[in-house]
């Protein structure tokens, strides 16, 4: 089960580690028109690092906006107020840069609530989902170019990689709206639910990983990360390793015990240990 080593505890906090080992962290609030939230992005990298170094355990990362949006991009109106703008977005910039590196770096499965907009830095984070769930009127836009500015967050290379290259370069330049069936057919988003029950959906979503085998989660989401710069006999290599270094963890005995004796596997006392 999860260690308790979090400092945070209240529904109103950012950051909350679950007692079932989900990590949740929202990443925009009402304040600001649902914009992205740099205080709360900031302490979801510190929770990610503590994963990452073993302090906190956790077995799934929920992403998600408290308010009607998930995310509607960067404050703008706080870039317009900055007094030197370029410093200002380059510290900006230079800490979400460092959330979306250790959200890939904790290596836990993420799970995306994409109510409403995601627009902009929204986006970005979108693509970074292993499981995005939207509703029925879920919009995306990277945005970026409407306010003359480039896109951050990994947007330029992990769209290409989600849609094809073709497919990133017309939505990114041309700035265009996607619906949630056109997001749903291209790959990002995983599923649309009606919006009302989109948070629920992927509240589901990430109870029914945690109860998974986290070891086996990790090794295969990494398996995934790494396949796009493998060769296939590279990747077949990774994967004989993979199969045969689990099939001697407690995971993997009991995952194929349980297969073997016609029941359901419990992971319950085996997860963050």
């Amino acid at each position: 089960m999860p260690d308790s080593q979090l400092s945070v505890a209240s529904e109103s906090d950012s950051v909350q580690l679950t007692a079932d080992g989900v990590l949740r962290i929202a990443v925009a609030t009402e304040k600001a028109g649902n914009s992205l939230d740099r205080d709360c992005f900031n302490r979801g990298t510190e929770a990610l690092l503590k994963v990452a170094r073993g302090e906190i355990k956790a077995g799934a990362v929920l992403l998600l906006g408290t308010g009607a949006n998930f995310c509607a991009g960067g404050n703008v109106r706080s870039f317009a107020a900055a007094p030197d703008r370029p410093v200002f977005l380059s510290g900006l910039a230079g800490d979400f840069h460092e959330f979306v590196k250790a959200l890939v770096g904790a290596n836990l499965p993420v799970v995306g609530a994409i109510q409403g907009w995601a627009a902009g830095a929204g986006m970005s984070l979108v693509t970074h989902c292993d499981v995005a769930i939207g509703g029925t009127a879920t919009k995306l836009r990277p945005a970026y170019v409407g306010i003359g500015l480039t896109p951050d967050g990994g947007l330029t290379w992990s769209l290409p990689r989600v849609v094809g290259a073709a497919r990133a370069r017309d939505i990114i330049l041309t700035n265009r709206i996607l619906g949630a069936t056109e997001a749903l057919e291209i790959g990002l988003l995983s599923r649309v639910v009606e919006d009302e029950h989109v948070l629920a959906t992927a509240e589901a979503a990430a109870a029914d990983l945690v109860a998974g085998p986290w070891r086996t989660l990790a090794a295969t989401r990494a398996l995934l990360s790494d396949s796009p710069t493998a060769t296939l006999a590279e990747q077949l290599d990774a994967e004989a390793r993979s199969i045969s270094a689990l099939s001697g963890v407690p995971e993997g005995i009991e995952g194929v015990d349980a297969f073997i004796g016609k029941r359901s596997p419990d992971y319950s006392g085996l997860n963050g240990n």
